[in-house]
Order: structure tokens, then sequence, then C-alpha cells
């Protein structure tokens, strides 16, 4: 009998070669840590119950009047409220300059193919909790699929007569700066969409966009830039905020400590009501059963810690791969896993809770780098957490970059805490950072 449970290809492996020993078979179990306080880090399975038994409701309608312009990320943080995507108007400017200057090489460039068309940037904030994540998907409500359609009216009519001859609906291209996953919200997403119409007006697109869905998607800028322009490729650095629920802590408490109940059902739902299961990651937490051997380990940690544990990371480019999730094998090694992080920073403070007029005191992770890997963002939240509340050295983070094994770093904190904050195409500047 297998001590551990085993995966479905091991299971096939065994049942095609019954003669095959144990000790031949793979088998998953927790990572294997080797530090002092290995006996006090939680499983997969602990640190996945910990993440997810939370107030995320909370964190979910902040955001949600964040959208709504009932409050601000700045003011959060007693920052003064920015113009919304100040650096629009400077890479507007700097676009028109380069524009310039390529008309100067070559005038023909702008007579004719996409030279001709007109390029529009647009700043959007949306609440990740109404749609299934930014990526148009068959039958989902996603965001690209909104504002696809509703950016349809918009396309010039050589589009719209090989969309008709194809029998598919009237929809315009919009390209983005990075897809964010299911819950997952946004305070100015950029994304662009070109028309080679010249009656297009900036207030009609606004338009179109903030009635598509009211109260759930809204523009913070809308510009006219280069043909050039690429929301992804042109940008210099993506800002990411990550807010974590530090009060009503939902676990047992025995003599003064949180611990976890490892008979939980990792199946959890929040008080939202809805379930927020990972399914990706379900394996790997199933593999944790017999593990559960050290049930009261602290779950307690400091923020200063978490703090610390970021700052190791900032103006250094390292490989991630650890901390990536679901990416192709071909992109799992070399420079597709390197990152420049400029900002990794956490504080405590606490989030106003409009419904009942309180406040939530709370954990706010503020990550800034030239770019992020699948999921990166989110299990560098929960390993963070997870190796404070172990009580590891502050190297513990740039440590995990050397491990042969992803078990060796925590699975995904929810998406519900996490909020794209801003793309940035001008130079990375420490002021449009929330955490000094």
């Amino acid at each position: 009998m297998l001590r551990y449970p085993t995966t479905v290809r091991t299971l096939r492996n065994l049942m095609e070669n019954p003669s095959q020993t144990a000790a031949q078979q793979k088998v998953h179990f927790h990572y294997n840590h080797t530090d002092s306080c290995k006996f006090s880090r939680w499983t997969s399975r602990e640190c996945y119950e910990f993440m997810y038994a939370r107030p995320w409701h909370k964190v979910v309608d902040f955001y949600a009047d964040m959208v709504k312009g009932h409050t601000s990320l700045s003011g959060l943080f007693g920052k003064e409220t920015l113009a919304d995507h100040e650096d629009a108007e400077i890479r507007e400017d700097h676009e028109k300059s380069e524009l310039v200057n390529i008309s100067v090489k070559d005038k023909s460039r702008d007579k004719c193919g996409r030279w001709a068309r007109a390029n529009f940037m647009i700043a959007l904030s949306y609440h990740g909790g109404s749609f299934d994540g930014w990526q148009k998907q068959p039958d989902l409500n996603t965001v690209q699929g909104l504002v696809e359609r509703s950016l349809g009216e918009f396309v010039d009519e050589k589009k719209a007569q090989l969309l008709k001859d194809k029998n598919l609906p009237l929809e315009a291209c919009a390209l983005v700066a990075g897809r964010t996953d299911k819950g997952v919200s946004a305070s100015q997403q950029v994304c662009s969409f070109y028309t080679w119409r010249k009656d297009v007006k900036i207030e009609d697109v606004k338009a179109a966009l903030d009635k598509a869905a009211p109260g759930k998607i809204r523009v913070v800028s809308l510009t006219k830039v280069s043909r050039e322009f690429h929301p992804n490729f042109s940008a210099k650095w993506r800002h990411y905020l990550y807010i974590f629920p530090i009060d009503d802590i939902l676990g047992k408490k025995q003599g003064g400590q949180i611990w976890i109940d490892g008979s939980t059902d990792v199946h959890l739902q929040n008080e939202c009501g809805k379930s927020d299961v990972d399914k990706s990651n379900v394996n790997e937490i199933n593999d944790e059963k017999d593990e559960l051997v050290h049930r009261n380990k602290p779950t307690k940690f400091e923020v200063g810690k978490v703090n610390r544990l970021l700052g190791q990371l900032e103006g250094k480019l390292l490989s991630y791969k650890m901390f990536a999730r679901d990416t192709k094998a071909s992109r799992n090694i070399g420079p597709p896993t390197e990152c420049f992080v400029f900002h990794a920073r956490a504080i405590e403070t606490s989030i106003p809770c409009a419904k009942d007029g309180s406040h939530m005191k709370t954990m706010c992770i503020e990550l800034v780098a030239n770019r992020f890997l699948r999921k990166m963002v989110r299990v560098l939240v929960a390993t963070a957490i997870r190796e404070a509340a172990a009580g590891a050295d502050d190297d513990a983070l740039l440590k995990l970059m050397d491990a042969t094994c992803r078990r060796a770093t925590a699975p995904p904190a929810p998406p519900d805490g996490l909020c794209l904050v801003d793309v940035g195409y001008t130079d990375y500047d420490i002021r449009h950072c929330l955490i000094p």
C-alpha cells in the first residue's frame, strides 16, 4: 500500500506494470526544506487554507468602490490624488515626436498601410469579481470580450464587411498590456485599438465603453497615440498591489495561538458565497494530506518581516521560474523567466468598508517590475507570508530561486486581493509608487 497519494499517471503506470516497486514510482510530497524552520513552515494545503479563510468580500467591495470612483488607491495611503494616468500626456507627446521624426525620414509611410490608421490608447478600471478574467473566451464574460464588442461600432467598412462575410460579430481588436486572471481587478489597465476611419471621436469611444457595464468597468483616460504604440511591447514596467486581510481570521484558537485544522475541506467558500478554489492547485494540495503531522504551527506573522523578505528582491535581475505557474515548458528556463523588480514593499493599513462604515486592518504589498510571469505576484505574496510566519531568514525568497521544484514555493494567493495599479511607458520613477 502506497503511503502517499499518487497522480493519475502513477496509477496508470502501476496498472500497466504491477511488478514495479514503490521506489521506482514517482511520488509527490511536500518539498523537503533543509533550514531550521522546516517544521514551522506550512504545507501547501495549510497555506491554501490559511489564505482562503479570509473575509475577501470586503476587499472585493473596496475594489468595486474604486471602479465606481468612490475611493482611490492613492487616498488609501494618504497621498495626493494624481491626475488619472498622468503619464498619458507625456506618452502622447513622446509618441507624436517619434512620428514626426519618422515622417521626415519617409513621408510616404504616412499615406498608406498601417500609417494611415488612427491608434487609440485606453486606460481602464474594472472590477475583477464581475468578470472571468481579461482574455476573451467562448461563453464567458470577459473584459476583452466586452471591450471589443463595445468598440465594434468604430471599425472601418472594409473590416466590417470582412466580418460579415465570415458570419462573425462586429468587434474590434483590442491589444492589452497584460492579461489578468479571473477575480483580479485593475485600476489603470492599458489597452489599445486602431481604425482607418477618420470620423471617430474620443468622446464617442469613451461613452461606448462607459455604458457597456456601468459600475463594473470605467474609462480612466483615452488618448490618440502613435501608430507604433503597443500596450505590451512598449511598456517599461508594471505596477501591482495586493491587499491581504489581517482581521477576522477564520480558524481555531488554542492557547492563544491560531492554527489550521487539517481536517478542513480544501474547497472552502468565502463569505461572498462563491467558491474561489484554484483548480490548478488542487493536485498539489491533495498530495499534502499525509504531511499534516505538525498541526500546531504558528500562523501569525509580522508585516515588517514580509517587508524585509520582499525588500531583498529590489534592484536585482533574477529568474522567477520557481514563482511562476502554468507556463509553457519552452519558457521555463533562461531569459523568459528573468524579471527585474524595481520596488517591493509591504505595509499595514486599513481599508474602508462602505456597507457598514467600518474599517478592516489589512497588509498591502506593492510590487513594480519590468515584467511578471504567470501568477508570479500571487505566488510571491503567499510565499512571503508563509516564510514570515515560519520565521525564515530575510533572504529566504532569494534562496528559493535556486530550488529545483515549484513545490518549494506556496500555492498562489487568492486573486480577490490583486489589483493591476498601472502600466508605465516612461522610465521608472519611485514617485509612481504608493508605499515609500
